[in-house]
């Protein structure tokens, strides 16, 4: 496979961004991939960067790697394990207790199409990192989002959020008890059981964007706003996770329709950067796999009552309520 260019981050950066001295940016996942790409975009704008990564020797080295390529870049990494609530719950805390406002929070992070097992707080594994954590992170954030002039809260979707709608056993503690493994075939063609699990998260990170959209709105809370990205289809460690864990053939040519990491962060980069964005705007390639962050229009059902309820209760019933 020939290498890949980068085609679009500098236009994002040079026509969709602005100057984020002073903003400090609050973003999960960011060892490598897209988190890793947009955390380095917003240091070189000046902003403050909180790296949210669970303790190992990829995050420090990704820390290194940070400050390697913006030598003047403001960076913090804060332990966060997605798959733990507590650690969750702790680095919140931590942020509190360290800052007096977030400006930016990118729930970034996610896993795909891994084997159907329990977290130690007895959820499924995917559920819990790609969504019920960054619910949970959100909330916690939530009074230092309120304090920015304009707080943004950028959740990242994908084209597997295309599918049925959301099931409230997904959200309950029955980790393990979710449909198991799958066929090799089904894998290797993005069905089964492991796909169908996957599906929901993505489904439910693009629900909870408008489901918190609609809460800020019936709150008149007018200076946080709640938006979503996706990245298309992006050369990322995230497929190569999948692979090892036996959720796809490692060696299709599948990949080699990918753009880069850089260009598949470019619609949670200029979520967060864009001076004209708007509570509920949608950024991701046009195309689907890939192509330019472009302003989309979101289905329907992304913002219905049925997918945005199940979304919102299943989590407060897992982490607690959310007050706006």
């Amino acid at each position: 496979m020939s290498k890949i260019k980068t085609l679009h981050l500098d236009e994002v950066i040079e026509k969709h961004s602005q100057d984020m001295t002073g903003k400090v940016v609050a973003i999960t996942g960011t060892t490598s991939g897209t988190g890793f790409v947009c955390a380095r975009e917003v240091a070189k704008k000046g902003a403050k960067v909180i790296l949210l990564n669970r303790k190992s020797t990829r995050a420090e080295n990704s820390l290194k790697q940070l400050q390697e390529a913006v030598p003047n870049g403001d960076f913090d990494w804060v332990a966060c394990d997605l798959q733990n609530f507590e650690s969750v719950r702790n680095a919140a805390k931590e942020i509190e207790a360290k800052y007096d406002k977030v400006d930016v929070l990118v729930n970034n992070a996610g896993v795909m199409a891994l084997k159907d097992y329990a977290t130690g707080d007895g959820y499924d594994v995917q559920m819990q990192t790609n969504v019920i954590s960054h619910f949970l992170l959100t909330k916690d954030l939530f009074p230092l989002l309120k304090k920015s002039e304009q707080g943004r809260v950028i959740n990242h979707s994908s084209m597997a959020r295309l599918g049925p709608p959301l099931e409230a056993q997904y959200f309950e503690a029955k980790g393990g008890d979710l449909g198991g493994d799958g066929t090799e075939e089904e894998n290797n063609s993005f069905r089964g059981p492991r796909w169908m699990r996957y599906h929901q998260t993505k489904l439910a990170n693009a629900a909870f964007t408008y489901g918190l959209k609609h809460k800020l709105e019936e709150a008149e809370v007018s200076n946080v706003i709640s938006l979503l990205a996706h990245p298309g289809l992006a050369l990322t460690q995230l497929q190569v996770t999948t692979a090892k864990d036996g959720g796809m053939d490692g060696g299709s040519d599948f990949m080699s329709q990918a753009q880069t990491a850089e260009d598949g962060a470019t619609g949670i980069i200029r979520a967060a950067m864009d001076p004209e964005a708007k509570s509920g705007n949608f950024y991701g390639p046009t195309a689907g796999w890939k192509g330019f962050p472009d302003l989309l229009t979101p289905e329907d059902y992304l913002s219905d009552d049925h997918n945005t309820k199940i979304n919102w209760v299943g989590c407060e019933n897992a982490v607690g309520k959310f007050t706006i």
